[in-house]
């Protein structure tokens, strides 16, 4: 959970500024990436300094850290999506990393307090209920306004909800459709609305961010359990089956990508493994020790299993240790 800041000092160094703490590196070099010359060494178009990633929804568990994450880990403009409480959500983004901010100061002996406003200016909150399709297309016409100059590096999918059938006799019909709606349909309309706004082929994308270089990352929230190879214990019909369509989706969508040549991106589908969050929470206590990872932990390790992802795993699903997952 360290703060990454080799690019950031190098960029420093380079304008002859003296080091400073870790925090203050990152404030500079968010000033110093949005004054920086768009062009690469060959006099072509860059992305540097004019990127964003998207984390849908945002407003509690994987997602909210995820967004935190990704505030702390890169230069990247984060949109974070919620459903009520705008603020609310706002001010648990940006509360953990300033608390963290000042615990990081503190042992380097400065001492002083983080101001949260610092990273306020990356983060845009906007209103997306993937069930209302009206929303989707709503925000990614706002996003589309307002970063039309901007490149979107990165979109983390992660909508979920969990109806756990036993038995056929279990098998709810609202339920079920509540599942695919949230699970399944709701990403695929997050892919029609935002999937054109991936990284055309003619950008030439921000190398000194951790994520893949070179291309851009659509990542979906899957499952284990999503694998129709790896059932081995049946049940939770619903929700596998969510999870399988939405294997299937993301590896359509990467078809896509990969046969319209104007794009540079890739999908891929993420399991998380078993987190500590309200989704799971019936099964906390069955899980192996060791194995039911923190929210932060597991957003920490998703994030790292994209930054090592190549182009040539596109389509794929993957677990929290980069391990594919067979369909």
């Amino acid at each position: 959970r360290e703060v990454r800041t080799t690019q950031a000092s190098r960029a420093l160094r380079q304008r002859g500024a003296p080091l400073v703490s870790s925090r203050a590196v990152i404030t500079s070099t968010c000033r110093f990436f949005a004054t920086s010359t768009q062009k690469d060494d060959g006099g072509h178009s860059t992305t540097k300094g004019k990127e964003y990633a998207i984390v849908c929804p945002a407003s509690r568990g994987i997602g909210l850290m995820f967004a935190r994450h990704l505030l702390k880990n890169t230069q990247l403009q984060v949109v974070a999506t919620y459903r009520s409480d705008k603020q609310k959500v706002r001010d648990d983004i940006l509360q953990f990393v300033a608390e963290e901010a000042k615990e990081e100061d503190e042992k380097d002996g400065n001492g002083k307090q983080y101001n949260s406003s610092d990273l306020d200016g990356r983060l845009h909150l906007i209103d997306v209920d993937v069930t209302k399709e009206e929303t989707i297309s709503a925000a990614a016409q706002q996003v589309k306004s307002e970063f039309k100059d901007h490149t979107m590096r990165l979109m983390f999918c992660c909508p979920g909800i969990l109806h756990p059938e036993r038995s056929p006799a279990q098998i709810d019909q609202q339920h079920a459709l509540d599942t695919f709606a949230v699970n399944t349909i709701g990403p695929m309309l997050m892919i029609k609305h935002f999937g054109e706004l991936l990284p055309r082929a003619s950008a030439t994308l921000d190398a000194s961010e951790p994520l893949p270089s070179g291309f851009g990352v659509w990542a979906n929230m899957s499952a284990r359990v999503g694998s129709i190879t790896d059932n081995s214990l049946g049940g939770w019909y619903s929700y596998r089956s969510s999870k399988a369509a939405l294997n299937q989706a993301t590896k359509t969508f990467n078809v896509h990508l990969r046969n319209q040549k104007a794009f540079n991106a890739i999908a891929v589908a993420l399991h998380p493994g078993t987190v500590k969050t309200d989704l799971s929470k019936e099964f906390w206590k069955s899980v192996p020790k060791g194995k039911l990872f923190e929210p932060d932990r597991a957003a920490a390790q998703l994030f790292d299993v994209i930054c090592g992802l190549t182009k040539d795993k596109g389509g794929m699903c993957f677990d929290w240790k980069a391990d594919r997952i067979e369909p």
